[in-house]
């Protein structure tokens, strides 16, 4: 099942995504409009409207965004970075959370943006210390993210809280996908409609069982808390007017403008 958050009418709700629609369109998808919430047990409404009519909104609002950096090979290799012998783990705020087709704001303190195409597990229940066989259990579904990086103050700075945690840095969407095997999907992230990332999830260093198991060692997970799973290599530069889309197999495409900070 796709699962949207979105605004109507001034009312925000879940709903269920049905229909199929062509490439980079909305066309022909309808919401069936969730009784509840997708975190317990809910019923579909029968009231349907069209995607196109609604504003989509970030899919899920998350206590706490856990991100794991250099977890493709390649990718720690093309900024000059040795591949970590276990899960590296960073945070991004909530405040950087945007949905499809929000704007990511070029930030000030920054002259060279980049965009990072990245798988996101979406936590579908409270859970610590989670067991390597269950972590199937607490998982939502999956979504599309875009691990947004002011690179020079990354490496300027040297930890990650300014550089990866600034408002609009974390797109998410364009909705939780429930039915999923992650195991081997296609990530692709095109600017302007140029293609500047191809990988698949099999190429992963840590799987996300890894992941899931290590960070829940440490911390209490939350229904709707988001673990990004890394990047590909083919990072690059992003600049005010790009359009930049993250496209997921299976998921669907995160779509986002880039605009100067006002």
């Amino acid at each position: 099942m796709r699962i949207a958050r979105f605004s109507i009418d001034g009312n925000v709700a879940f709903g269920a995504v049905e229909g199929d629609s062509p490439p980079g369109t909305t066309d022909g998808l309808v919401l069936d409009i969730i009784k509840g919430i997708p975190f317990a047990d809910f019923e579909l409404s029968g009231t349907k409207v069209p995607l196109s009519k609604v504003r989509l909104l970030p899919p899920v609002l998350p206590n706490k965004v856990v991100a794991f950096g250099r977890n493709y090979a390649e990718h720690a290799k093309e900024l000059g970075n040795e591949v970590p012998d276990a899960p590296f783990a960073f945070f991004k705020p909530s405040t950087s959370v945007i949905g499809s087709g929000d704007e990511i704001a070029y930030p000030s303190f920054s002259q060279e943006l980049h965009y990072e195409a990245e798988l996101a597990v979406v936590i579908g229940r409270m859970c610590r210390e989670v067991p390597r066989e269950r972590v199937k259990d607490v998982i939502l579904g999956y979504t599309c993210a875009n691990d947004v990086t002011a690179r020079d103050v990354q490496k300027r700075e040297k930890q990650w809280a300014r550089a990866k945690g600034f408002d609009t840095s974390c797109p998410l969407g364009p909705w939780v996908e429930t039915d999923l095997d992650p195991g081997d999907l296609t990530i692709q992230c095109t600017v302007n409609g140029q293609q500047r990332q191809l990988g698949r999830t099999s190429q992963m260093i840590h799987s996300i069982e890894d992941l899931v198991v290590n960070i829940s060692e440490a911390m209490t997970l939350l229904p709707g808390d988001v673990i990004l799973t890394g990047t590909p290599e083919g990072v690059g530069p992003l600049n005010v007017g790009d359009e930049v889309a993250v496209t997921i197999e299976g998921i669907g495409t995160l779509t986002n403008k880039v605009i100067k900070r006002g």
